[in-house]
């Protein structure tokens, strides 16, 4: 009989990334798979798209806010009619277990398959858990982080870190593919910039004030967000996309250095596929902090050079990219080092055993 594994995670491309590498490996072992999503959260578009075949459910989701909302107070009725509808899919999907990648969508599914007893492995990316993961927590049979200063906020018992779950095609990209897509030669190198899955203002307006001189030295693949394209801008060597999917491998493959956001999932994809990246996390304000201490622990190893959003202007960020051109040699080194990390066949192996208890 197949076994049955149900994902659920959401509210951002990180919350989805590690879910969509996993994915691939339980079908190929037989498994039939399910997820539980948002209804109209980016989670929906990436796994519709990816995987066609998986059943998706979306349920009612509630965000908790660190600060006053009107919303705050309709949230908790949100979350509650998710647990009952996460209850539902559950008794439908019957699955022997439930892995989850966190974000709000998740919580109310943990709090379900702790009721109804199926065990529930959580996975934590940045350095402190999200708030969603921490509510999730208490009702999560295994914690897997990535990084090894995550364990301080995690029972010890039942706390691994697993280090980075890459995707397993994010090193069979083509770069023949990709300067097919592009048009791109190899006379100029190419720098990637991303701004995260929803985009960043701030540093679209970095690349955009400074785009002749960018194309001076370098061929540049923008991926600004959704609804951040410029029109008015088309230039021989720049090329601007919302998101990309199916491509992003082809383009890794063609890319010298990386300007980003400092999520967890990206910023490991970027050092298991050694690209010098430059970090410029979201700020305190715009967040929780979690991208500043993901960017420090990777600056600290040497894998990547920092610029705080509150310096980002058009001069510092060209400093900034000046820098990380003159220190490839030295950050390709620490690189090599690398950080320890779980194969997907042993997380397989984990989960596996625990679909057994």
């Amino acid at each position: 009989m197949k076994k049955h594994i149900l994902f659920t995670g959401g509210g951002s491309a990180g919350h989805v990334t590690v879910n969509t590498a996993l994915i691939p490996y339980f079908q190929k072992n037989g498994w039939k798979t399910f997820y539980i999503g948002s209804k109209n959260g980016i989670e929906q578009e990436i796994i519709t798209e990816q995987f066609p075949d998986i059943p998706y459910h979306g349920i009612s989701s509630g965000k908790l806010r660190r600060y006053f909302s009107v919303k705050n107070f309709s949230d908790p009725f949100r979350v509650l009619k998710g647990l009952m509808e996460s209850l539902k899919i559950i008794r439908k999907t019957k699955p022997d277990i439930i892995f989850s990648k966190g974000g709000f969508v998740s919580v109310p599914v943990v709090m379900a398959a702790k009721m109804k007893g199926i065990p529930v492995a959580i996975h934590e990316s940045d350095v402190t858990p999200g708030l969603a993961n921490k509510l999730a927590i208490p009702f999560a049979t295994k914690i897997f982080t990535t990084f090894p200063e995550a364990l301080q906020h995690t029972p010890e018992e039942k706390s691994i870190c697993a280090g980075a779950i890459i995707r397993e095609e994010l090193f069979n990209g083509n770069p023949a593919a990709g300067r097919k897509i592009t048009g791109f030669h190899n006379l100029k190198p190419v720098l990637m910039i991303m701004g995260g899955s929803l985009g960043s203002r701030k540093i679209n307006d970095a690349v955009r004030q400074n785009l002749d001189h960018l194309l001076e030295r370098y061929q540049v693949i923008h991926l600004c967000g959704k609804g951040n394209l410029d029109s008015s801008l088309q230039r021989d060597g720049y090329l601007q996309y919302e998101y990309v999917s199916s491509e992003l491998t082809d383009f890794l493959a063609i890319t010298d250095m990386v300007i980003s956001r400092a999520g967890s999932n990206s910023i490991f994809e970027f050092l298991a596929l050694k690209k010098p990246m430059l970090l410029i996390p979201l700020s305190r304000e715009a967040s929780r902090g979690d991208q500043i201490l993901n960017a420090n622990s990777f600056v600290k190893q040497g894998f990547a050079l920092k610029l705080e959003e509150e310096e980002l202007s058009p001069q510092s960020f060209l400093l900034k990219l000046e820098e990380l051109e003159n220190n490839q040699t030295q950050i390709k080194t620490a690189m090599e080092s690398g950080l320890d990390a779980y194969t997907i066949d042993d997380m397989y192996q984990v989960l596996s055993k625990m679909s057994l208890s």
